[in-house]
Parts: structure tokens; sequence; C-alpha cells
């Protein structure tokens, strides 16, 4: 009695639990009502952990609230033996009615044809299959003229984001931590009920899978691999948007790409499409997680090595292809983006990327001034007619009106009228002039417009192709020494491109709006160095132009936001070596390492704070919120014993003097 209470209390819950998967349920609750329409076979296909024997389970309730005997088989245990199946499923061949579920018939997959052909013809009067398999069913079903109308496949794919926040309720996580869990579990049920039973540390904490959930999902998603090559594909995979052979040969070499690419196109959890091979969401985050847990050293270099055959596939791309090759290199940094991420390597096949035309010249010019005002239109007007082979223009597809456009324009030595019409590149020329003068056969790029009405410079659609074609043009063209890009919009990108190694050395005034200038050299870090380099996790970003003269000053904005920066990457060292302090007068001139004397110069600062009662509270507050770096800025509060609203004010204060600090300093007080 006890026994069959808590049996129907487990199939209570599990029917419960169960979210999602409204036309496998409907296709199985027909079955089971008896239609004279229904299937009497369904077959339920999908990799592991995508919830098939969730959808057995609930077969199994249903046909037993009906009355029916429930016969379930796991093949298992079979070892694809035709007599031991026969026998754990002889019930459904003698009772009317019977529903026979077998799960993992993957472990089977030999006797497919056999128990099409001859098994199943022997089941009795109204009996039912139901089966799961990672391995979807072989077209014989669809084919054969007596089976087709009596056979449903039902391919169970990954829950959507609002499925998975449901899912998720169901198991108790609070809402606030449902995101992370959503984005790492890619829709698999058992990746999200896994991640459910490990929740974060507290209110505020990044929820990270810890090593136990990965060795579990690594096990039930992927299941056994058969040899280290096969594990380096599956690495490979892991970290590449989309996998072609040409990418497992640069990780794998030659001798194995042919047959782990084939081996790979046979998994369950991979999807073959026209542009290659792509891994379930949740195999891909599980599969990256886990290598970057337990070999750090490993997951960069098969980024490494992704990023260069990435940088290879750019520069012998077609044409119409070169812009997705580029957004399949930026997915390499996805891990790098927050939710500002100006990265989106969609296709986004509804905006078209084209050279300019003759007739394009007039909205061209009215986009500039529309965006940026009379002097960047007149500007744009001058290269339009100097250099028209360097602008794109973009439009919604099956419109014919422009909504933006972009120029790169390709200089060595502009004539005295380019400087005159366009004070951004006189600006530039002169600051190249003084600090990295061109030499023979070589050219300087710039980036110089990137224009959309109505929504500029923000993160869009057009912006992300914009960005694809400025990094396709730094990949493919020979004999570019320098490189220049061009934004009004610093605030929000500065941070980005000092990622991605352009440093800001110069702002000028256009008719009356700030256009600033960023800059990199690439004699000091050529464009497969930065490839390679950029794809490390903690790779300090190279110093890719010259270094102000010692005692320069930067102007106090600029300053005041490099202080934000520095105290709130001060643990994230990749990011902490990109800071624009690097190179103000903080940092004397010729520095070895221009890194750890930047570190000593705001820890002075700190200690050099004065010790009157609020200078004392400064330091405090500012090594509680920085340097100790406590997970949240509520943590630091509770830490010092502050209401947050008392902690905010402080923590400002505290900026602004340490600021002030800084200024009055000198390298090596």
């Amino acid at each position: 009695m006890g026994t069959t209470g808590l049996a129907a209390r487990l199939a209570e819950a599990r029917t419960g639990a169960l979210v999602g998967r409204e036309p496998e349920r409907a296709v199985l609750d027909r079955m089971l009502s008896g239609a004279p329409d229904a299937p009497v076979v369904a077959y339920v296909h999908g990799p592991g952990g995508i919830g098939k024997s969730s959808l057995l389970r609930y077969a199994a309730r249903q046909a037993a609230l009906a009355g029916r005997r429930v016969v379930p088989v796991d093949a298992r245990y079979l070892d694809a033996d035709p007599r031991r199946l026969a026998e754990a499923a002889a019930p459904a061949c003698a009772d009317p009615g019977t529903v026979l579920l077998l799960d993992t018939f993957e472990q089977c997959q030999p006797l497919e044809g056999w128990l099409r052909e001859t098994f199943l013809p022997r089941l009795a009067e109204g009996a039912l299959v139901v089966l799961a398999s990672r391995v979807a069913p072989d077209a014989e079903w669809s084919l054969d003229p007596g089976w087709a109308p009596l056979f449903a496949a039902l391919a169970v794919r990954p829950l959507d984001a609002v499925q998975s926040a449901a899912l998720l309720a169901a198991r108790g996580v609070p809402a606030e931590q449902r995101g992370a869990f959503v984005t790492f579990a890619g829709g698999s049920p058992l990746a999200l009920s896994l991640a459910a039973s490990v929740p974060a540390e507290g209110p505020g904490t990044p929820w990270e899978p810890a090593g136990d959930v990965l060795t579990t999902l690594v096990d039930r998603l992927v299941g056994d691999v058969p040899t280290t090559a096969h594990q380096r594909a599956l690495e490979v995979v892991a970290q590449a948007y989309v996998t072609r052979e040409p990418v497992l040969r640069a990780v794998l070499g030659e001798a194995e790409a042919a047959p782990m690419f084939a081996w790979l196109r046979q998994q369950p959890y991979i999807e073959a499409t026209p542009e290659g091979l792509y891994p379930h969401d949740a195999v891909r985050a599980t599969l990256e997680a886990d290598l970057r847990w337990r070999d750090p050293e490993r997951h960069d270099d098969v980024r490494v090595r992704v990023s260069v055959a990435c940088l290879q596939a750019v520069r012998g791309a077609a044409e119409d292809d070169v812009l997705l090759r580029v957004a399949e290199w930026m997915f390499l940094f996805r891990d790098r983006s927050g939710p500002e991420d100006p990265y989106d390597w969609g296709a986004h096949r509804h905006v078209e990327d084209r050279p300019l035309r003759p007739e394009d010249v007039p909205d061209v010019v009215r986009m500039a001034e529309e965006a940026e005002g009379a002097a960047s239109a007149a500007a744009a007007a001058h290269w339009v007619r100097r250099q028209p082979e360097g602008f794109r223009v973009y439009r919604y597809t099956g419109t014919a009106e422009p909504v933006g456009f972009m120029a790169i324009l390709r200089l060595d030595t502009p004539l005295p009228r380019d400087l005159a019409a366009d004070p951004v590149i006189a600006a530039l020329w002169e600051h190249v002039a003084a600090a990295a003068p061109l030499r023979r056969g070589e050219h300087a790029g710039v980036r110089r417009f990137a224009v959309q009405p109505g929504h500029h410079q923000r993160p869009s659609p057009l912006l992300d192709l914009i960005s694809r074609r400025t990094i396709a043009e730094e990949m493919r063209t020979r004999g570019r020494a320098v490189t220049f890009t061009v934004f009004e919009d610093a605030g929000r990108w500065r941070d980005y491109l000092a990622e991605a190694g352009l440093r800001e050395v110069a702002a000028v005034d256009v008719g009356g709006r700030r256009q600033h200038l960023f800059g990199r050299d690439w004699r000091r870090q050529t464009v497969e160095e930065w490839v390679e380099h950029r794809a490390r996790t903690l790779a300090a970003p190279v110093a890719t132009w010259p270094a102000p003269s010692a005692g320069a000053r930067m102007a106090r904005a600029e300053f005041e936001h490099g202080v934000g920066e520095a105290l709130r990457t001060w643990h994230i060292p990749a990011a902490f070596a990109t800071s624009v302090l690097v190179r103000s007068h903080l940092v004397p001139a010729g520095s070895g390492d221009p890194v750890a004397d930047l570190r000593g110069a705001i820890t002075a600062a700190l200690d050099a704070l004065p010790v009157d009662p609020a200078g004392v509270k400064a330091r405090e507050i500012l090594v509680a919120t920085y340097i100790s770096a406590f997970r949240t800025h509520k943590a630091a509060a509770r830490r010092l014993g502050l209401p947050y609203g008392t902690y905010r004010r402080h923590l400002a204060l505290a900026k602004d003097r340490l600021t002030e600090q800084l200024l009055g300093s000198s390298p090596g007080e």
C-alpha cells in the first residue's frame, strides 16, 4: 500500500514538473484515447537530457489513468539481442490495449528493422508503442505505405526561454537567478534541473556550473567518447560557432579532420546545416565550461587555434560570405560580453551591405548631416568624390532607401585639399607624422564614418555589420601600417575598442561636435599575432600605439573615467592593462612594466589619502569595494556597516578624493 502510494506521488510530481511539450503530449493523448486516426507507434527522439524519458513517464501515467497495462523496457539491458527484447516486451503481444514503452532505444538501434518488420506486427489488438532514442528513426517508417499512417516521429526540441523559466520556477529557483541558468542550459531540461540543484552562493553572486554538475552533464548529454581525438573534436565544436573540416584540421591535423567530422555529424546533439556542424546549446555550454574548469590552458589553446582558422576562413572567403566568416570569429569572444554587448553574430539577412552606387551619394550626404551635422556632411561629400570605393551603404532587404553608411579610407599621402576638407583627417595625419610615420609602401586605414541616423552609433544590426566590415578589411588588407576608427559616441565604445587594442589618440571638434580617434599600429603587433593574442583569456593587451611623451597630461574627464575603470578592473588583468592611465603621467616614459607601475601609483595614492576621518573612510571604502573585491557593492556596504544609500555617497566622494590625489602625483612618488 505504501509503495503504491509513493509510486503514485512520484508519478504525479514528475507529471507536474513536465513543462512545455504540448505537441508531443497531444499526439500521445490521441493515441491513448483510441482515436481512429491516431498512430500506433510514436518514436520520440532527441539528444540526451532533452526530456524523452519524461515524455515516456507522461505516457505511462496517462495510460495507467486510462486503465491500460504499461510495459516499460529499458534497452540498456538488452544487449541488442532480439530474443531478449521479445521476451521483455512479450506482454504487449498477449494483452490487448497494452502500452509498450521502450526507452534508450539507441542501445538497440541495430534492431530497428527487426522491430518494424518482425516484432511489432505481432502486437495484441489495440496495443501501442512509444520508443525513445537519441537517434532519429530511419526513413523506412515513412516510406512503407503500411507503416506511414500508423507511425509518428516526435523530434523533441530545446525548451524556449519562457518554458525554461517555468521549469526553474517549478524547481523553486528565485526569479533573479533564472537568467544565468537559462543562458547556460540552452533549453535542456536536464541542464536546467541540474543547475537548479546547485544555486548561487548568495544574492548578487554570479552563478557558475560546478565540477559535479559539469561531470554529470557531460556524461548524460554526450555519453562515452571513444578516443582522445574524439574528445578534441568535441572541444573544437564547443568553441567554434560552426565547425567545418578546415577548423578541425587546424586543431587536430590533416589525418584526423575527415573521420572526426564524419563522427560528429552522426551524433544526436549535433545539427548538420549547409554552413557546417552546430552543437545543441546545452552541449556547447557544458563542453566549454567543462574544459575551462578542468584544463584552462587547453581551453585557451583550442580557442587560439580556432581563432587562427577563422582568420584564414575570412581571408579565403568570397565577398558574399566574408561578413559571416568574421561573425564566426567574433563568436569566440562571447564570454567577454555583458548585457550591453555590441556583438550579435546572427546573419542579419534583413540588412544589406552593398558598395556605394552613384545614385546613393545624395543620401549619404543627407544621412551624414542628419546624424552628425553640416561639417561632417561636407567631409563625407569630399571623400565620396575622392574615394567612393571605400564606402558601403546599408538598406533593409526589399527596400530602396539607404538607412546608413560607413567609409574606410586608404591614406598614404593625403593631398592638401583632403586636410583642408576634413579636420579629423588633418588631426589624424598630424598625429601619425609625429608618433608613427609611414614608410615606403605603407598606408593608413581609417574607418572615418559609421552613420545610422536616428540610432546613431548605438548597438544595432546595422552597426554589427559595420563592425564586421571593418574587421574584414583589417584581416584581408595587405600593407596597412596603422589603423584608426572614428567615434562620436566614445563613452559607449571606449572600453570595447580598448579591449580590441585600439587606444584613443586624439579628439577633434567638427562643427561643434566632438569626434574621437582611436588607433593602433600593426607594426607593433601583426594581424596574425593579434588574432592569436586576442583569443587568450587572460592575455594583457599589447601596447599598439606609441606612448605619449614623458609628463603628458590627459584631459580631466578622460582621467576621471580612467580612474573608475582601473578600480573596477583591478582584479581583471586583461582589462586593467587596457586602462587609459597606462599612457598618463602616472607611468614613467619608457617603463619596462607599465601595468605594475600603474598599480603602484594607485596603491600609493590610496595610502596617501588624507588621514582625517573622511580621508580614512575614503581609503576604507575604496579598498573594500575594489581591492578586497567584494562581489557586489551591497556586500561591500554590509562589510562596512553602512546603509546602501550612505555607502554610495561615500564611494563617489572617495573616488573624487583619489582622483585629486592621482592628478597631483608624479611617476615614482
